[in-house]
């Protein structure tokens, strides 16, 4: 649930962490009776518990629909991740692959642990797939076939450039914020959304992603995985691979400042395709992910440990955000308090200080226009002083009553 000395130092995480195993529990108790979707969403568990958390608001149709588009994405993706694949093999795949998606027959063992079980019982993800409504069906079919042209490129082409990485970021998750607009559309229950902002919405993620991951990519098997752009790691560093050294913590920390300045681009365009959407369930579960991207940005944000391990918020909060995300007001809050925490931790002497403060403060901006901020709790920061020193105290004493039952019915033997 998490751990006794995080709870200890936040004991305001107790109840949303409670919450969250309970919601965890009954989602599991959603799967489906049939063979095919069982197997879609038990692997959504397994691939993503965030996600298939955050899912289950959404109704039955769009429900489905949405995360048949997540596994034919995240089976694409892991041809894609798996570097062991010959590029000769790889790229006819990725080009192909909105065509496999009509296969009943077609899986292709690559990957590992469940992602290997995902590629090797895909005919479950296509079967599925083929009892969605035809709106649904073009609008997966098109967004899998233009992310595997766009994934099949960038094989064969190194990220060089930031337009480089914007593009890169566009096929394999703008294309995403796409696609969901498109399903949201065609569920009725949605306008369609410009593609500038949809697009937006997945780069916040993706790049958010790419910075956590350095480690993991860096130090990836047989080959590592490259996705910051040269543009950016080449002022501070001869090699990427040359962040994770120590003797380099000084230029790593300010390469990562500057890519962490590059993802806060987005978030005017996060914050305005949020404020415009209508339906509760879809809004929750598009809201959601994008406070954790800005928490996690703030985590990283001149954090050396980007290169040491990994760098995450911690469960409590995470939890909070799952169990308080209901609103707009709710989202402006968590935008403005995370900006907040990060514009605490830029340093004057960085090289990018000034464009880093310009854009928190661009954002803050926008979060304050809105009126939100005068009528929400903040759950980020805050003083918890008055509720740690109670909730401790009752921990103890309710610590004491449990120690005093045990030890009586101990001497009653």
């Amino acid at each position: 649930m998490g751990s006794l000395g995080a709870i200890l130092k936040h004991p305001v995480d107790i109840y949303p962490l409670l919450k969250l195993k309970m919601a965890a529990k009954h989602a599991e108790k959603q799967i489906p009776p049939e063979p095919h979707w069982a197997f879609c969403y038990s692997m959504l568990h397994r691939v993503s518990r965030s996600f298939a958390l955050v899912i289950q608001q959404l109704d039955t149709e769009l429900r489905n629909a949405v995360c048949i588009f997540y596994l034919v994405l995240r089976a694409l993706d892991t041809v894609e991740d798996d570097t062991s694949i010959p590029t000769d093999v790889k790229v006819p795949i990725l080009i192909a692959f909105h065509r496999h998606i009509y296969d009943h027959d077609w899986h292709f063992s690559c990957g590992t642990k469940d992602y290997k079980v995902l590629m090797d019982q895909f005919h479950n993800v296509s079967n599925a797939f083929l009892e969605l409504g035809k709106g649904y069906h073009e609008a997966i079919e098109d967004i899998t076939k233009r992310m595997g042209a766009g994934m099949a490129k960038f094989i064969l082409k190194e990220v060089e450039s930031i337009d480089d990485y914007d593009e890169y970021c566009h096929y394999v998750a703008g294309l995403v914020g796409l696609g969901l607009s498109k399903l949201f559309h065609a569920s009725g229950l949605e306008d369609l959304a410009p593609d500038s902002l949809s697009n937006s919405m997945g780069l916040f993620l993706q790049k958010t992603n790419i910075i956590r991951d350095y480690l993991e990519d860096i130090n990836e098997i047989p080959k590592s995985r490259m996705f910051w752009p040269r543009e950016i790691w080449s002022k501070y560093v001869n090699k990427l691979e040359d962040l994770k050294h120590e003797g380099n913590s000084v230029k790593a920390v300010q390469c990562l400042n500057d890519m962490v300045t590059n993802a806060l681009i987005h978030m005017d365009d996060c914050l305005k395709y949020l404020s415009e959407l209508r339906d509760p369930a879809i809004f929750r579960f598009c809201a959601i992910p994008q406070i954790m991207a800005i928490g996690t940005l703030a985590m990283c944000y001149n954090n050396v440990n980007v290169f040491r391990g990994v760098v995450k918020m911690r469960r409590g909060l995470t939890a909070q955000v799952l169990h308080q995300t209901k609103t707009m007001d709710d989202v402006y809050g968590a935008f403005f308090d995370f900006s907040c925490m990060l514009k605490s931790k830029v340093d004057n002497s960085d090289p990018n200080a000034i464009k880093t403060l310009s854009r928190l403060e661009a954002a803050q901006k926008s979060c304050r226009e809105s009126g939100a901020l005068n009528k929400r709790k903040s759950y980020i920061i805050r003083n918890e002083a008055k509720y740690n020193s109670v909730l401790i105290v009752l921990l103890f004493v309710l610590l004491s009553i449990i120690f005093a039952y045990l030890s009586a019915n101990r001497s009653s033997y």
